[in-house]
């Protein structure tokens, strides 16, 4: 009961991102924000490697240039999109666009793994994408691309290939590492690849004038998003198994557009709904194939 709960805390905490994102790129620039996010996130994961580990394993050069990548896809390109996308789009709509994840996932596992495309996944997929186009369109699917394709939709869509990326690479970098010293690696050389222009926004001017509220965001992006999210789910895929765990991610964009109504005032509109539904019911096929 209790590992049911922690997933439905983490689908929650992780549709709130979007939320905290809309908030701080108020406040920070988007390369800004995000090197504070992982900034918190390296130490913390670092520390928690550190205590079941006992260290940080030493890597060879096959396994150096994966968990670059990894840093590099998952960490410095997902977040400099999503930062950029949210300084412009709802978190509501960031949140679908986000959702589809699990379907481009698919297409690249049978791509570059030969993974079976069955026909749950095939309609999955299919359902998922409309999903998407209507709540993008805001229902006039016809001409998506007239003026309702932005550039926010455009850097939310960076994150899912990037986020498709790094999942494929991840496959084969978690043969011979664990997924905390892969993600703890990965967050560190994100990290390192976020400072540079960070820097040049001048995060270190800004740094002691970032406010309260904008910290109290920072940490939760930083320690219940990326640090204690990644131990909820970890801990849920073990106990119950990597596809019943999957299914509580469905729970992500609803929490999101939730969330945006209730704290940013955003509207729900019966496309956004529909969409939603539609993103939902796709990504659960997909993962049930």
């Amino acid at each position: 009961m209790v590992v049911y709960l922690k997933l439905i805390l983490t689908a929650v905490v992780w549709g709130g991102t979007f939320i905290a994102g809309r908030v701080i790129v108020q406040d920070l620039d988007p390369f800004s924000a995000a090197f504070c996010r992982f900034a918190v996130s390296s130490i913390c994961l670092l520390f928690l490697t550190l205590k079941q580990e006992g260290q940080l394993p030493r890597l060879h050069q096959k396994q150096l240039i994966q968990v670059i990548l990894l840093g590099m896809t998952g960490v410095f390109a997902y977040n400099a999109f999503f930062f950029l996308g949210l300084q412009t789009i709802a978190a509501s709509r960031a949140a679908l666009i986000v959702a589809l994840n699990p379907t481009f996932i698919a297409l690249g596992s049978a791509l570059f793994f030969k993974d079976k495309l069955t026909a749950f996944k095939i309609i999955g997929i299919i359902v998922s994408l409309l999903g998407a186009a209507l709540a993008i369109s805001r229902g006039n699917v016809v001409n998506i691309l007239d003026d309702n394709l932005s550039i926010g939709d455009l850097f939310l869509f960076g994150c899912v290939f990037s986020w498709v990326a790094y999942t494929l690479i991840g496959k084969l970098a978690m043969q011979q590492l664990s997924p905390l010293v892969a993600t703890t690696y990965a967050c560190l050389i994100g990290t390192i690849a976020l400072f540079f222009p960070a820097l040049s926004e001048g995060i270190l001017q800004h740094f002691f004038q970032i406010n309260f509220v904008t910290w109290l965001v920072i940490w939760y992006l930083g320690f219940l998003s990326s640090a204690l999210g990644f131990i909820w789910y970890s801990e849920g895929v073990r106990v119950i198994g990597p596809a019943k765990a999957a299914i509580f991610i469905n729970l992500v964009p609803v929490s999101a557009i939730l969330l945006a109504a209730v704290l940013l005032r955003e509207e729900i509109t019966l496309s956004l709904l529909a969409g939603g539904i539609l993103v939902v019911m796709g990504v659960f096929l997909t993962n049930k194939a």
